[in-house]
This record gives C-alpha cells, sequence and structure tokens, in this order.
C-alpha cells in the first residue's frame, strides 16, 4: 500500500486523470440508479402505502387496476382478515375554469371509504370530511395553484373541489395520488333492463383471503406492483444500462491500469533485481486499483447526493442508500477484476533485460 500511495503522489497528473473519469463514471452511474429508483417509487408508492397483502381485480383485466370494472356487490362475497373497496380514475387536474388551459397536471384518483386502512396519512391539513374535498400528494401541493384551502378542477367532475389535506409519498402510474370520499366519485354503469350498477376498480385485502367470487382474480401486491403498465420495462432497462456502464467502468480502469503496468515495466524489472517478489508488486498495483476506484466511487457518490439537493422536484429522483451501496461495491469489485489483467503482465517482466 505505501509503494501504491508514494507512486500517486510523484506521477498526481497522470492518476489525477484516471481518478476524474472514475468520478466521472461513477456520477453517472448512481444519479441513473437515483432516477430509475425515483421512477420506480413514482409507480409505486401509492400502492406500497396500502401495506396490503393481496389485490383482487376482475379476470377480464388483465392484472390491470385501469382495466378493473367489478360490482360492488361482489365485494360482500370475499371474505379476507381485513378489506377495502377502491375506485381508480386517471385523469388530470387544473386551477383555472377554462379547461383548455396548459397548466393540467397529469393525477391519479384514488376514491376511498373513510375509515379503511388504505385512508392515507394526513401531513398537514385534514381528511376529507365532505363531498368535493380531496386530499392530495404533497409533491401537487407543491405546484403554484394547488395550495390547501384552494379549489381545483378534476377531469372526472363538473363541479370543482377543495384541497384540504396534504399526504405523502403517495404516487401511482407516475403521477401525484388525489384522494377523495367513495361515493364522490361517481362509477356506474348501465345494463340494459338493470339498474345502475355501482362498480370499484379493486378490493384491497390486508391478511389472508379464504373466499372469493370466480369473477375475481386475486394477485399477490408484489404481483399487482410487477404488472403496472410500464413498470417492468423500465426497470429492465435501467437495470441493464446501469449494469453496461459498471462493466464499461471496470474496462476503462483495466485499460489505463494496463497502460501505466506496461510502462513502468523497466522499473518493475530493477524491484525484480532487488529483491522484490512478483507478489509484492502485483500487490501494489491492486492497491492503486483499489485506491482509485474506491476514492472514484466516493466522490461521485457524494456529487450524486448534492446533485439530490439541487433539482426540482418534478425530476423524479430519490436516493436509496442500499442500491447506491451495492452499486459502489460492484464498481469497485469490477474495476480490481480489470486490473487482475495488469498483474498477468508484471509476471512477464524479465529483469535480466534490465541489467544492460
Amino acid at each position: 500500500m505505501f509503494l501504491a500511495i508514494e507512486e500517486m503522489r510523484q506521477s498526481k497528473l497522470r492518476y489525477g486523470l484516471v481518478l476524474g473519469l472514475l468520478v466521472l463514471i461513477a456520477y453517472l452511474v448512481f444519479f441513473l440508479t437515483g432516477l430509475a429508483y425515483g421512477l420506480m417509487q413514482q409507480n409505486r408508492a401509492a400502492v406500497d402505502k396500502w401495506q396490503a397483502d393481496t389485490v383482487l381485480l376482475s379476470s377480464e383485466a388483465n392484472k390491470l387496476i385501469t382495466a378493473s370494472h367489478i360490482d360492488r356487490h361482489l365485494a360482500d362475497d370475499v371474505v379476507a382478515d381485513e378489506k377495502a373497496l377502491l375506485k381508480q380514475q386517471a385523469g388530470a387536474a387544473w386551477v383555472k375554469e377554462d379547461a383548455s388551459s396548459d397548466d393540467k397536471e397529469k393525477i391519479s384518483v384514488f376514491a376511498i371509504e373513510k375509515g379503511s386502512f388504505i385512508e392515507p396519512n394526513i401531513v398537514e391539513g385534514r381528511l376529507f370530511e365532505k363531498a368535493h374535498e380531496v386530499v392530495v400528494d404533497k409533491s401537487l401541493g407543491e405546484k403554484e395553484g394547488f395550495e390547501l384551502g384552494k379549489m381545483i378542477h378534476l377531469s372526472a367532475f363538473d363541479e370543482p373541489v377543495t384541497i384540504v389535506g396534504y399526504t405523502d409519498r403517495a404516487a401511482f402510474g407516475v403521477a401525484p395520488v388525489v384522494y377523495m370520499d367513495f361515493d364522490d366519485l361517481p362509477t356506474t354503469s348501465k345494463v340494459p333492463n338493470q339498474d345502475d350498477v355501482t362498480l370499484v376498480s379493486g378490493i384491497i385485502v390486508r391478511g389472508e383471503v379464504t373466499a372469493h367470487p370466480e369473477e375475481l382474480e386475486k394477485l399477490t401486491t408484489a404481483d399487482f406492483i410487477e404488472h403496472l403498465p410500464g413498470y417492468k420495462a423500465q426497470n429492465v432497462t435501467f437495470a441493464f444500462m446501469i449494469g453496461f456502464l459498471v462493466v464499461i467502468a471496470a474496462i476503462v480502469v483495466a485499460i489505463f491500469i494496463y497502460v501505466l503496468t506496461t510502462q513502468k515495466a523497466p522499473i518493475f524489472g530493477l524491484m525484480k533485481i532487488q529483491g522484490l517478489s512478483n507478489g509484492f508488486i502485483s500487490a501494489s498495483v491492486v492497491a492503486q486499483t483499489f485506491l482509485l476506484s474506491g476514492l472514484g466511487t466516493l466522490l461521485g457518490l457524494v456529487l450524486t447526493y448534492l446533485s439530490s439537493l439541487a433539482l426540482p422536484s418534478a425530476v423524479p429522483f430519490e436516493n436509496n442508500w442500499i442500491f447506491y451501496g451495492g452499486v459502489g461495491i460492484s464498481l469497485i469489485l469490477f474495476a480490481l477484476m480489470g486490473a487482475s489483467f495488469s498483474v498477468r503482465s508484471i509476471f512477464k517482466v524479465d529483469p535480466l533485460q534490465n541489467l544492460s
């Protein structure tokens, strides 16, 4: 380690360039990881808040809540530890009365029964108590015109609604959630020769489901999330991007270390003449790689965290230190694996060639 550090001190510019490149690569990898995790949470955060075990959807919905329409009376035939009814509807919200205005925000409406376990936590204000009152995710409340007490317009309503409370970490389908009373969102289906049938999108269950009508499909919460539109494809895309960047970083480190090692072949020959073993010299090269990759990874992580503090709320970025830890360890390990090619060249150095 001493030899590795001393050599880096003597060649500050050379190793500084290598370190700078590693910092930029690590910063890019960590930033993409934060974006991937942020987008993941934007898809599923509201579902995670349920802390549910099972979701029941109509069997024809192809595991999509947006396509699920269930007769409310079927919920009475569901035998479960704890269940809650949910109406879900995608839409838009805006402040001005003109529906053609450009200030519309994409939202997802959750109509729930008061007192059910999927009721949102309130971080500011209060829960809705009467018709045309809503609770919105705080990210929506940060936008102009969506403050507490303000009246906004929703695409599902003819009349404006009033924001009475904020909740946090409530996003679904990359859109903030607007919560309202179950009976405030009219969802009916007109069937010939029948009265209007009240429909729900899904039945959320906490605990065990011991019986349910065959018209319903039972999904675990994990399976339900996995089938959210675009969720799996998005995660796989980011996983491949991050994985390739880690491999590219390892290749770059290996190339730089290999070039530096071959340039120092005469020096290694003299060191062998002085009695230094191949193992000692190889350990020095590995130590240099470890220091460079470790320091570059750490500085890239610091830059990522500082960037996250300056990003606007519109950017779906979220830090996850467990993911960062895994990515950081991968960067270092792959860099060390890449440096192993340089170690092989050390063993091939013939000290007799340096006697002349």
